[in-house]
């Protein structure tokens, strides 16, 4: 359902994504998910980490929701409040997601009170 596409005619990622990913079947697109407490809909507001770690929980219990799995997600884009913690979102990243990596755009916006947001697209398998 998912395969990697790779060309040296353009730059290797340094960081954990591939350059394209070509899928087929039905996909599920996330809106943007961020460290929301799912008991109080509130927005929980610690360290970078916490936030981080309560922004993927969150999408893994969409993509459960959905029918779908982190293994299907084939394009993310991430919302840094400050870009200075991108390596640490990369270590986060790395803990969700295998190779092939998925397709991913990483910016950094003004995104109000919390510090990272994040979407997604993904597979989801038929059956």
């Amino acid at each position: 359902m998912r395969k990697q596409i790779h060309t040296n005619k353009v730059a290797t990622p340094k960081s954990p994504y591939s350059q394209a990913i070509v899928a087929r079947g039905t996909f599920v697109f996330l809106s943007g998910a961020g460290p929301t407490d799912p008991a109080t809909g509130e927005q929980r507001l610690g360290s970078f980490r916490e936030q981080a770690e309560l922004t993927f929980e969150n999408i893994g219990k969409l993509l459960q929701a959905a029918g779908s799995s982190w293994e299907n997600v084939v394009k993310v884009s991430a919302f840094l409040a400050d870009f200075s913690n991108f390596p640490e979102y990369n270590e986060i990243y790395r803990q969700y997601f295998r190779e092939p990596y998925p397709a991913r755009t990483t910016v950094q916006a003004g995104i109000g009170k919390i510090a990272i947001e994040v979407d997604c697209i993904a597979l989801v398998p038929e059956g």
